[in-house]
C-alpha cells in the first residue's frame, strides 16, 4: 500500500553537493529581506518580467505556444484570449497572479488543489477542470525512433482522491512539527504529486504552480522575481531525467527522492544566484548606460526583448537602448533572435 511517511526523510543520505546547495540557499535566503525592503521599484519590475517569462516557460514545456507580442498582451490583461492555447496561457496567468499576491491564505488541502485547478481551466469548457480524474492515466515518451511507449504507471483513478489526502495531510503534518527542512519536504511533495497524476490534464503545470506556493509559505520568495519555471524549461531533459529516477519504485514505497531533490534544489539556487546579480545590475544605476544594456543581457537566463530591457531600466531612453543594442550586435557580445515584434537578445 502506498504511504508517505515523510519522517523517513531524516534518515536519507544527502551528498555533499546537496548539503552545499541547502547551505547556499539558506544564506541567500536570510539575505533576501535585505532586497525585498531596498529597493520596492526594482523588485516590481523583476516581478513583472517574471510572471511573463513564468507563464510562457511553463506552457511551453507543455507544447503551449503563442507569439512574443500576444503572450505579453496577455500577461498584461490588454487583449482576451483567441485559441485554445491563449486560453490555457491566460489561465495560468490567473493562477500564478492569485498565488503571487495571497499565498499566505491559500491552504494546501485537496479542495484547494481542485479550485487551483478550476481556474486554470476557467477559459475553457473542460468538463475535467477542478475534478480529480476519472480515468487511468499514463506517462509515455518518445524513443530516437519516434516510437511511444510507457514511461511511468500513476496512481490509478480510484485510487486518486484518498492518495492526496493523505499526501496533503502527511506533508501539513511535517510542516506543522518543523523537524524537516522544507527545502527537502518540498521536492518529495511535488515528486509524489506527480507519480499520482491526479488530473486528466494541466498536471506538469499545476506541480509548478504548487512549487511555488509552497515555497513562498515557507518564506523562500525568489520565484516571484526570477522565473523558476523558465530555469525549469531551459533545463528540461534534466528535469525529466530526475523524475524518472524518483519515481522508480513510487508505488512499492521504494521510489528515491534524491534525484529530483538534487534537481530542484539546483534550480532554486540558480534562481537566487539570477536574482541577486539582476538587482545589483538593475539597482545599480551608477554604471553607464551603454554598460547597463550589456549587462542586463549579460546577466539574463533567457533571451530578452527590447520592451523588457526597457522595463528593467526606465531611466535609459529607448533611443540609448536601441543604438546599443545595435552595436552590442555588430560587435558579437549578444546575438538577436527573431526579427520584428518578437525579436530578443541574449549574451554570446
Amino acid at each position: 500500500m502506498k504511504s508517505f511517511e515523510y519522517n523517513r526523510l531524516e534518515s536519507l543520505a544527502l551528498n555533499i553537493d546537496v548539503v552545499n546547495m541547502l547551505t547556499s540557499i539558506h544564506e541567500y535566503k536570510g539575505k533576501q529581506e535585505l532586497y525585498l525592503e531596498t529597493k520596492p521599484d526594482v523588485l516590481d519590475r523583476l516581478q513583472d518580467l517574471a510572471l511573463i517569462q513564468s507563464t510562457d516557460a511553463s506552457n511551453k514545456i507543455e507544447g503551449i505556444f503563442t507569439s512574443n507580442k500576444r503572450l505579453r498582451e496577455l500577461v498584461t490583461n490588454k487583449t482576451k484570449p483567441h485559441s485554445r492555447n491563449e486560453k490555457e496561457i491566460t489561465g495560468y496567468r490567473d493562477v500564478l497572479r492569485l498565488i503571487h499576491e495571497n499565498y499566505p491564505y491559500i491552504k494546501l488541502s485537496p479542495n484547494h488543489i481542485l479550485q487551483l485547478h478550476q481556474k486554470l481551466y476557467s477559459y475553457l469548457p473542460e468538463a475535467q477542470s477542478g475534478k480529480w480524474k476519472q480515468q487511468d492515466n499514463i506517462i509515455t515518451e518518445k524513443n530516437a525512433n519516434g516510437e511511444e511507449f510507457v514511461r511511468f504507471q500513476p496512481a490509478s483513478a480510484f485510487q486518486t482522491p484518498q492518495l492526496i489526502n493523505e499526501l496533503v495531510e502527511q506533508y501539513n503534518k511535517e510542516i506543522q512539527r518543523g523537524q524537516l527542512d522544507p527545502l527537502l519536504l518540498v521536492p518529495c511533495f511535488i515528486l509524489d504529486f506527480l507519480s499520482i497524476h491526479p488530473f486528466s490534464d494541466g498536471n506538469g503545470r499545476m506541480s509548478r504552480l504548487l512549487t511555488l506556493l509552497l515555497l513562498y509559505q515557507n518564506q523562500y520568495l525568489v520565484g516571484r522575481y526570477i522565473s523558476i519555471e523558465m530555469l525549469i524549461e531551459n533545463t528540461k531533459e534534466s528535469y525529466y531525467e530526475s523524475l524518472q529516477a524518483s519515481s522508480v519504485g513510487w508505488m512499492e514505497n521504494k521510489q528515491d527522492y534524491l534525484p529530483f531533490v538534487q534537481y530542484l534544489l539546483g534550480i532554486i539556487l540558480k534562481a537566487y544566484r539570477e536574482f541577486e546579480q539582476r538587482f545589483k545590475v538593475t539597482h545599480h544605476i551608477k554604471i553607464a548606460s551603454s554598460d547597463r544594456v550589456y549587462e542586463i543581457i549579460n546577466h539574463s537566463l533567457a533571451p530578452l526583448s527590447k520592451t523588457d530591457i526597457v522595463a528593467l531600466a526606465p531611466e535609459i531612453s529607448q533611443k540609448t537602448i536601441e543604438r546599443r543594442l545595435t552595436d552590442l550586435v555588430k560587435a558579437g557580445s549578444i546575438r538577436k533572435i527573431g526579427v520584428g515584434r518578437s525579436t530578443t537578445y541574449i549574451s554570446n
